[in-house]
């Protein structure tokens, strides 16, 4: 199974981070990504950057483009991990190993739905297997 670790943070952790020091930071991600890839359950891993974004808002026509803030949120989602595992609990006790950055940070586990759970007979559904297929996703 698949699953999704979205790494969290408040305005309390950002500014927490903001006074860090860097090298510790990419030391104990570095440690982490190491056991995940050494486990052999690591798919894929990015940050994402802390500047806003672009929101497209599709309750108008056409949609609406707005340069961020993300929303009413009052996290920041800081980067991901995709990870190959047997259970969700598997996924949880990764989260739990995860490098801790102190109060403010959070880490939300999602499962990735896969290609398998989808009508295989679907036309889309055949496009999209037949690409995976192709760029050696599948």
């Amino acid at each position: 199974m698949k699953y999704m670790l979205i790494w969290r943070s408040s305005d309390e952790g950002n500014a927490a981070m903001a006074g860090a020091d860097f090298e510790k930071v990419l030391e104990s991600v570095g440690r982490y990504n190491d056991e995940l890839i050494r486990a052999g359950v690591l798919l894929a891993a990015e940050g994402l950057d802390p500047e806003p974004g672009v929101v497209v808002d599709f309750s108008t026509e056409p949609p609406l483009v707005t340069d961020g803030p993300y929303g009413e949120t009052k996290e920041l989602f800081g980067g991901f991990y995709i990870l190959q595992v047997a259970s969700r609990e598997e996924a949880i006790e990764w989260a739990r190993r995860a490098p801790s950055f102190g109060p403010g940070f959070k880490t939300e586990i999602r499962r990735v739905t896969t290609i398998d759970e989808f009508p295989q007979d679907n036309e889309w559904i055949q496009k999209e297997r037949a690409w995976r297929e192709s760029t050696g996703q599948l």
